[in-house]
């Protein structure tokens, strides 16, 4: 299998915990082998509170027939209010008294519309007209983690029925391959996520087994094109052929993985994401999203 990608920007600076072999220490809630194999009956999630235009969990929406029709706006008034600041009658006081600022501007036209993409402040703080919104997919094979894509289905399209919020996936998964992503709009969010890191686990399978000083190598930290590429747990899983190993990377993107692999000789014949922070696949099916619950968004303020 070519590598993807040999860029080495955003590699991990966390070490590795040294495990017991044969015992994968880098498992989640639920454990890597067998994970998933059977199809769950259930429905997945405990029940989370529902936002605007959304539901808690669902099936993807595979229609993926898109508008080239441009939406026509919403009216600043009703942005403002939506917002949660003050309610349109007030918004409208507001805006005419110059403390509305849109792209930089100042706006006092009644009944001026914005879109969801502008950059709308009220008192030189900005906003947002819908809640902040977090949703966890279990990725299928064959689709992009890419927000379009004219060659078939994208992630964005499996939740396209979750919420009308403008959210956006955090980190990146191969098109061939599956498990966990998580889509939000909460900007302070993606932003420590992006400069602190996301422990992400992934199950991985190998075109032959990995040699214990090959996965010494990797847990010590391995040297590729000039750099040390670390991560911070890895090895074999409990119960299944040395091609088979837990590793956990705080890298966003999708690529370390084959490029470790790829500069050992090893070639990757499935990667699996297993959890994301405390994030698990626990009742959530393959193509499968549902909404967090405060619960869980909560713990992200722990990272």
């Amino acid at each position: 299998m070519s590598r993807q990608d040999n860029s080495r920007k955003g590699k991990t600076s966390g070490r590795g915990n040294n495990t017991t072999k044969g015992k994968s220490s880098a498992r989640g809630n639920a454990p890597l082998k067998g994970e998933n194999r059977n199809k769950p009956t259930g429905r997945g999630g405990a029940p989370a509170k529902h936002t605007a235009g959304s539901k808690t969990e669902g099936k993807p929406n595979t229609n993926t027939k898109k508008s080239t029709a441009r939406p026509d706006g919403i009216r600043l008034n009703k942005y403002i209010a939506n917002s949660g600041i003050c309610s349109r009658r007030e918004a409208d006081t507001y805006i005419a008294t110059g403390l509305v600022t849109v792209n930089g501007k100042i706006v006092n036209e009644m009944g001026h519309k914005v879109q969801r993409t502008d950059d709308v402040r009220f008192d030189g703080r900005r906003i947002s007209p819908e809640p902040d919104t977090y949703i966890l997919l279990n990725k299928p094979k064959s689709v992009a983690t890419t927000t379009s894509d004219s060659k078939g289905l994208t992630v964005m399209d499996l939740i396209s029925n979750a919420t009308t919020a403008n959210v956006k996936p955090v980190g990146r998964l191969g098109r061939n391959a599956t498990g966990l992503i998580l889509f939000t709009n909460d900007d302070a969010l993606m932003k420590k996520l992006h400069n602190k890191g996301m422990e992400r686990l992934f199950h991985i399978e190998l075109d032959k087994n990995l040699k214990a000083a090959d996965l010494d190598k990797i847990r010590e930290g391995l040297l590729v094109d000039g750099e040390k590429v670390f991560v911070e747990e890895i090895s074999y899983v409990t119960n299944a052929p040395k091609k088979e190993v837990g590793l956990k990377i705080k890298n966003m993107g999708n690529s370390l993985i084959r490029t470790i692999f790829d500069h050992l000789g090893y070639n990757v014949v499935k990667v699996d994401c297993v959890t994301i922070a405390h994030l698990t696949k626990k009742d959530l099916p393959r193509g499968r999203w549902k909404i967090l619950t405060k619960q869980e968004v909560e713990l992200f303020s722990m990272l």
